[in-house]
């Protein structure tokens, strides 16, 4: 077994020779790479990327950046294609390619068939010398000196710069179509910036009990109302309108004074200016309005100042948007 610091000293060699190469890559973009992506940018269709081998599994996250990014893609498997699934690609189609030697016998068998159709392609290939780089109708060069693995056989640094470059293009599309952290959300409507940009407060209540007691209810009753409904909270109703809040911290407050609780009601211990937020109001507003007012729950309202139900913290921490 290798010694700790080799293994270290591996992992470091690994990573600089990949960053240098990718530092390198910055240097090969020229204007073939502007071209593919105006030419992306204006396309009517959508964009096929493919590959065979460590490159097709390249081609598979590429498309996912694509796609969560504003620009429509599917994969498509070079080996696959020859066998059927060229059907895949319609009339205003762009096919990107993706392969380090940019000669492998199905890329060559691919390609033609692509051309034929009249759809374009742009190349992603570590030899621009190769029938790839010399078919395609952008070249973009990933050329890299050598792998990351000892033996510059497994593919790693290729694959990595294959990687980058697909980012590029998805950015610099990105940046064409103007493409803002709401569209982003449009795409990603469970992460959290999604549900910041989308979840109501009412989405967040309409699973929680309603705590309410009267104005003339015992402590007592109070009590068993906040430790029944299990939200630290209860609002307190005069004529079925909200009249105030009590939190379990007034009770422990009110006991710390007194143990006589029976002569007391609901209005003798209530807050009489709860902070409420509206039911349709987003949800980061409910997070920013407790932090602002280091609160962990607010009574929930309509447009009518009807009580409507209570939103907490844990409400928010659940969703993932704390």
């Amino acid at each position: 077994m290798k010694k700790i610091t080799t293994i270290i000293n591996t992992a470091k060699e690994t990573i600089l020779t990949e960053s240098n190469a990718i530092a390198n890559l910055a240097k090969l973009i020229d204007v073939s790479f502007e071209e593919a992506v105006k030419f992306i940018f204006n396309s009517n269709g959508r964009v096929i990327v493919t590959g065979i081998g460590k490159s097709a599994n390249i081609a598979t996250k590429i498309v996912a950046t694509f796609n969560s990014t504003g620009t429509p893609a599917i994969f498509m498997h070079a080996a696959d294609a020859i066998h059927g699934d060229l059907g895949n690609v319609q009339k205003d189609d762009v096919v990107i390619c993706i392969s380090k030697s940019g000669n492998t016998p199905e890329i060559k068998v691919l390609v033609p068939l692509i051309k034929n159709y009249g759809n374009k392609i742009v190349a992603i290939t570590g030899n621009i010398d190769s029938y790839l780089g010399e078919h395609a109708d952008f070249t973009l060069n990933t050329y890299v000196e050598k792998e990351a693995c000892p033996n510059n056989l497994a593919p790693t640094t290729s694959t990595t710069a294959q990687l980058v470059i697909g980012d590029a293009l998805a950015v610099c599309l990105l940046d064409l179509r103007g493409f803002t952290s709401k569209d982003f959300a449009k795409y990603h409507p469970g992460g959290a910036l999604g549900k910041r940009l989308y979840l109501r407060v009412a989405d967040l209540v309409e699973n929680n009990q309603v705590p309410k007691v009267n104005e003339t209810d015992s402590i007592a009753q109070v009590i068993v109302e906040i430790s029944e409904k299990r939200l630290g909270v209860t609002a307190v109703m005069k004529n079925n309108k909200l009249s105030g809040i009590i939190t379990d911290g007034d009770i422990r407050r009110m006991l710390t004074k007194t143990a006589e609780i029976s002569q007391f009601k609901a209005r003798d211990i209530m807050g009489k200016s709860p902070k409420t937020i509206i039911e349709d109001a987003m949800a980061i507003d409910a997070l920013n309005t407790m932090e602002n007012n280091s609160i962990t729950q607010m009574l929930v309202v309509d447009h009518e100042n009807n009580y409507m139900g209570v939103v907490h913290l844990h409400d928010l921490i659940k969703e993932g948007i704390f």
